[in-house]
């Protein structure tokens, strides 16, 4: 008999323990919760705008524009100062068996110049002979890439490019 009374003072300890650690982690994971919700519309605000009205200004700013033709007569359409240049392949100084495939636009400052986009466009390709695949692996190496082909393409161009756009990005 004395066992058994033993028995339930210490079911029933283990009873009142697990309770109280249920409710504490209840509440935790509550106050959690609702400090990620609150982080969460802090560091990016659901200030989210339909298509259809966010594209009817930006339409009627571009619609008196005539679209600019891009090298070789690519048309870019509601970017009148983009010109997109023509893809630019070839091997990589080492390994030479590794080849690069790159597609860029230029943004203009102003009105868009074939003769600067064309010296742009050469300038890049021996740019780009000259890079080994060590110089461009990675996040960093890219960031550096994108880098160094943007100031070229501004010191090449006399400040009339601001921008250089990557469209692709391909090494084999």
């Amino acid at each position: 008999m004395a066992e058994t009374s033993q028995d339930e003072e210490g079911g029933g300890k283990k009873k009142s323990a697990l309770i109280p650690t249920i409710a504490v982690v209840l509440v935790l994971t509550l106050i959690a919760g609702g400090g990620g919700w609150m982080m969460g519309g802090i560091l990016a605000p659901q200030t989210v705008v339909p298509e259809d009205t966010a594209a009817a200004p930006a339409a009627a700013g571009h619609a008196a524009a005539e679209p600019a033709k891009g090298a070789h007569g690519e048309e870019e359409a509601g970017r009148p100062n983009v010109i997109q240049l023509e893809p630019i392949t070839t091997n990589l100084s080492y390994p030479s068996e590794n080849w690069i495939r790159i597609e860029v636009a230029l943004l203009f400052r102003d009105s868009p110049d074939e003769a600067i986009a064309d010296k742009i466009h050469q300038d890049i390709l021996s740019y780009l002979r000259t890079v080994s695949l060590q110089q461009i692996e990675g996040p960093r190496g890219f960031q550096y890439l994108r880098d160094d082909l943007r100031e070229r393409v501004v010191l090449r161009s006399e400040g009339r490019v601001t921008d250089l756009l990557f469209r692709t990005f391909v090494i084999e």
